[in-house]
């Protein structure tokens, strides 16, 4: 497919900030996008949905949109559906991956249907009875994981090492989404592998492999701090960051997504047997993030991605919202 020059992408709206709990990172991946956009010469501008009309991009005659948003109205479908309905084309996945890759437990039954494997997990709901949550350790075993479903960026996660932090684990988590994930905690080597792409024609990126503080790669040291190691090539044993590319794609395309995506797994240290964590349908563009870090790793510069990405914007159904623009 021949590929659009920058000036023949037309006005281009960077999507960043919006309303969700990532609001912050979503800024940072925004400015980031919207410098690399403007140095190869593409009309963008930033727009932040929180402050503004999503309607005011069709009056003001943007041609397409690069979502740079992050959880929550931005990462689930929402947008998605608007720009649908508007008919601008926009990056990543469409309506229903995003509202169902957003969601960990959807994702995990998705996937456990395909035959891919995913850590153990215990869905928990706002007014479920809290005895319910005592048996949790002796189910999974300790450490657990506890976070909520609708959340990123290690937002509201707890790796609960005692019984005595359960239920203020379940509460935090219960603060931000009124459902829960508890899921069994997979002791061993943590990888994230970045797709880009459509369908057949997706690729892999290279493997990085995730060395935080104490094992806690949580969300100060995500994005703040220089202490988390970040290897890329990713050192695995031989085959297995192949092995866990093929995972990589086969669960990104059973969910239908598009465009890019990010998939984190878990190695088992024991049995080197790979677990699927989730997969985010619109990635990290900061310093710290891991896709422009892989993808400089496959030779492909944070400027070049952002425009190729830019690129690939299109809508779940074009030829119907070109009809319904006209």
């Amino acid at each position: 497919m021949t590929q659009q020059t920058p000036t023949a992408l037309g006005k281009v709206a960077v999507l960043m900030g919006g309303a969700s709990a990532e609001h912050e990172i979503s800024m940072l991946s925004g400015a980031g996008v919207l410098e690399a956009l403007r140095d190869r010469g593409v009309d963008a501008h930033a727009f932040d949905p929180s402050e503004r009309p999503m309607e005011a991009l069709r009056t003001e005659g943007f041609a397409r949109c690069f979502i740079a948003l992050h959880g929550r109205f931005g990462e689930d479908g929402t947008v998605q559906g608007a720009l649908e309905l508007m008919g601008i084309p926009y990056t990543g996945s469409g309506v229903m991956a995003s509202a169902i890759a957003i969601d960990k437990t959807m994702t995990k039954r998705v996937w456990i249907a395909e035959g891919l494997p995913t850590p153990a997990y215990r869905l928990l709901r706002a007014g479920d009875d809290p005895q319910q949550f005592a048996a949790l350790p002796e189910r999974f075993g300790l450490p657990l994981i506890v976070k909520p479903a609708r959340e990123g960026s290690s937002i509201g996660v707890t790796k609960v090492t005692e019984r005595a932090q359960l239920t203020g684990a379940i509460e935090q988590a219960l603060a931000m989404d009124a459902d829960v994930l508890c899921e069994q905690f997979i002791s061993g080597d943590e990888v994230t592998c970045p797709v880009i792409g459509i369908g057949d024609t997706a690729r892999a990126l290279p493997v990085i492999r995730i060395v935080a503080p104490e094992g806690n790669y949580d969300y100060q040291n995500k994005y703040f701090t220089d202490d988390t190691q970040y290897l890329v090539p990713c050192g695995l044993p031989p085959g297995e960051e192949q092995r866990i590319q093929q995972l990589a794609l086969h669960a990104y395309r059973v969910l239908g997504c598009r465009g890019w995506g990010r998939v984190d797994v878990m190695i088992d240290a024991a049995t080197r047997a790979p677990s699927l964590l989730e997969i985010n349908t619109s990635p990290g563009m900061t310093s710290h993030s891991l896709v422009p870090m892989s993808a400089r790793a496959a030779g492909i510069s944070y400027e070049d991605l952002c425009l190729q990405l830019l690129q690939q914007a299109t809508l779940d159904n074009p030829r119907a919202a070109v009809k319904g623009r006209s």
